[in-house]
């Protein structure tokens, strides 16, 4: 599995590794070379500007294009994708983003657009900014706050336009943000494309309908975190929160500082709530809810703990440090307005809202919903698809999957996870949920097939595209526990079970997809992601174009094709028997769970043994890896051991441990740290650790390395040839 590495930054400086520090002896392992510095974001991003100038029609450039980069990302073999947004004649185009890919050693391999044709037309308006104002302002329905416009190119349809995009900021009349964006012809001053870029949860139109659907308290294992909660939608379960002796705040300091606050029945009077707004929620005892809606804090538990679940699944799963991948955790407020029945994500100012529903509905805090809508904010992040027309859908779809695989990863009795979208709210006071991912069109509205009319549907809608593929990609066609799914062509689709189907549609949207991707270009990307991490002969690509020839999406001229993918090898066995798969990672990341990239094969650093490893951190910025893999302890192991051959080089000096990697396992919800090694106990070769499992016979756990880098100076944790064995 290849690393991507996305900041906030374009600038970063290249940090050199070098190997400092006394170090212990490494036993039973020749001296390895010392590792070289990766691929630096400013190298990455000097080499795809060069090959921008060096061949303008990869990208569809003419004389008067720019290009700006919006996100650069390295994988381990070195591979750059570089997403670049452009400007013509000095204006923003809209749907000309690019993504320019480059072999290793930087020379260019394709680029991933939707713009078909150079740019060519006047920028002259005419009519003015004002007089678009004037049009947008009229399809506002709630209280404007403020209007502005943009004189941008439209690129988002089959002939580019001069257009004014106006915002329109106010209160919806549902008391939602609203953020309304109009594209307004320039020279005639035709209404165009609209969208709202507040994502909310339902579709506009829809209203909740009540009834009893709540949950009761379940039980859950204790985590390791400092807050007891009763939730009305997730039961029983622990809380990350701030605080000491007699005073807690929900603030999330494990998480970003994520928090969770109390809106108070209020609407934001500048349609964004700001940093602050609102009211803390406080307690003495660090125990939060009753599980009753009387109480403020129980649809806080449920906020807050949703925090936790989609935090935790992107960190854990897919190797993203929060929304935005930059470590900061987002604000979620309960309670707003008064009886307002919705949820949604306000990407202006980085937050959840959750309403309580009418009189008699449930809130709309569940597990879920949360996912989804923080989703919203991972996909403005990376493919920023735009919400209108397929991509619109595509940006539904991404935000219904990742919510549903939020639900899955943190698998609470109170809410089993399934592949229904908004269950438990009983949206529909039958039972019934917002939509259902095996056969979109039981919605009565959602398209579960697609066609060039999908465009036209309201992205709720027009999702059911993506959620019927990811279905039959994970799950697969006919009957199963979870359903009953059609295929629109008649085939019988294999489904790969969501941990391959996860990490291929998370791969497309962040490496492949631009704002302006269809459905067709959806296959081209996953087909693309597929490849990378499987191999173009794989299984999983091949079962990826199965299922969207499943649901009329048809062949693009990316295919898989490739040869018959290679044998797993068996893993070599080690004294006392090893329980784990794959140890020595020779068959790559197969059975491991790992941030991208961390199984490698690079000649950058070396393996203990064979030609894989892993290598954790090493960048030199502030950076946090994992590698995780699940593992059944016997009851009757005699000794159980975790072992493995480890190397740590710095560039760091001196004793204070900047760097960090733990090595953990994970019980439940419970996670216990069995050792920290850090830039202090740097080596000169591998090492072989030994830690005692004792303490978790008889259960099945993860087996978890956390490698955390600080903002200065690298320090690589190398790890290979990890055993569990019973005695």
């Amino acid at each position: 599995m290849k690393r991507p590495f996305l900041t906030g930054s374009l600038t970063l400086a290249v940090s050199t590794l070098v190997i400092a520090g006394a170090g212990i002896t490494a036993h039973a392992a020749p001296v390895t070379p010392a590792a070289q510095p990766k691929v630096s974001e400013t190298q990455a991003l000097q080499d795809a500007t060069a090959q921008v100038s060096a061949h303008p029609q990869a990208v569809r450039a003419g004389a008067h294009d720019a290009f700006r980069a919006k996100g650069v990302q390295v994988d381990v073999d070195g591979t750059r994708h570089v997403h670049f947004d452009r400007t013509y004649q000095g204006l923003p185009v809209l749907g000309g983003d690019v993504i320019v890919h480059s072999a290793p050693g930087g020379s260019l391999d394709t680029a991933t657009l939707s713009l078909q044709t150079p740019l060519s037309l006047s920028v002259t308006p005419s009519i003015t900014d004002r007089q678009a104002v004037a049009a947008a302002t009229r399809l506002f329905t709630g209280k404007q706050s403020k209007a502005a416009a943009t004189l941008k190119v439209d690129a988002l349809g089959d002939t580019a336009k001069l257009v004014w995009e106006v915002v329109v900021d106010g209160t919806g009349p549902d008391q939602a943000p609203s953020h309304l964006h109009v594209l307004v012809d320039a020279r005639t001053g035709a209404i165009g494309s609209t969208w709202d870029t507040y994502s909310a949860f339902l579709p506009e139109g829809v209203k909740a309908k009540g009834g009893t659907g709540g949950t009761t308290a379940n039980t859950l294992t204790s985590v390791a975190a400092s807050g007891t909660g009763k939730g009305y939608m997730v039961g029983q379960v622990n809380l990350s929160t701030s605080g000491s002796g007699t005073s807690y705040t929900l603030t999330d300091a494990n998480r970003g500082n994520g928090e969770t606050r109390d809106a108070k029945n209020l609407t934001a009077t500048n349609d964004s709530p700001p940093a602050g707004w609102g009211a803390a929620f406080t307690d003495t005892d660090n125990a939060w809810g009753s599980g009753a809606l009387s109480d403020r804090a129980t649809v806080a538990v449920d906020a807050h703990y949703g925090i936790q679940a989609t935090w935790d699944f992107y960190k854990n799963v897919l190797g993203r440090n929060g929304i935005r991948n930059d470590g900061v955790g987002a604000r979620s407020f309960v309670h707003y307005g008064t009886n307002y029945g919705n949820a949604g994500w306000d990407d202006d100012s980085f937050s959840m809202i959750y309403g309580d529903g009418d009189t008699g509905a449930n809130p709309f805090t569940e597990v879920d919903v949360a996912g989804h809508e923080m989703t919203h904010g991972v996909t403005a992040a990376t493919a920023g698809l735009v919400y209108t027309g397929d991509a619109g859908g595509l940006n539904e779809a991404s935000s219904d999957i990742m919510g549903t695989m939020v639900e899955f990863n943190a698998n609470i009795a109170a809410d089993a996870p399934d592949y229904l979208i908004g269950e438990k709210i009983n949206i529909n006071g039958n039972g019934t949920p917002l939509r259902w991912m095996d056969d979109p069109s039981k919605d009565g509205k959602s398209a579960k097939c697609w066609s060039s009319t999908v465009k036209n549907l309201n992205p709720h809608y027009s999702s059911g595209v993506g959620n019927h593929f990811f279905y039959l990609l994970a799950v697969g066609s006919g009957q199963s526990q979870w359903g009953n799914s059609p295929t629109c062509d008649g085939s019988s689709v294999a489904g790969l079970g969501n941990d391959a189907a996860t990490k291929i549609w998370y791969r497309a949207l962040s490496t492949y997809m631009t704002s302006n991707t269809d459905y067709p270009g959806a296959r081209t990307a996953t087909i693309k992601a597929a490849k990378d991490l499987y191999g173009a002969g794989s299984t999983q690509c091949s079962a990826v174009e199965k299922a969207w020839g499943a649901v009329s999406v048809a062949p693009t001229a990316t295919t898989c094709g490739g040869a018959t993918p290679t044998p797993t090898p068996t893993p070599t066995p080690t004294p006392g028997g090893n329980l784990l798969a794959n140890p020595g990672f020779e068959s790559g990341a197969t059975s491991w769970t790992s941030s991208s990239g961390v199984v490698t094969n690079s000649a950058n650093a070396a393996p203990h043994g064979g030609t894989y490893y892993a290598w954790l951190d090493g960048y030199g910025s502030a950076h946090t890896d994992t590698l995780s893999q699940s593992v059944a302890v016997p009851a009757t192991a005699t000794a159980p051991k975790l072992t493995f051959w480890n190397r740590i080089s710095t560039a760091e000096t001196g004793t204070t441990a900047y760097d960090t990697l733990k090595v953990q396992v994970v019980d439940g919800t419970t996670t216990t740290t069995l050792a920290t090694y850090s830039n202090a106990n740097a080596t000169t070769g591998y090492v072989q650790r030994t830690l005692d499992l004792s303490a978790f016979k008889g259960k099945t756990v993860t087996v978890k390395f956390l490698g955390t880098e600080d903002s200065s100076l690298q320090t690589s944790f190398l790890i290979d040839d990890v055993a569990v064995t019973t005695s």
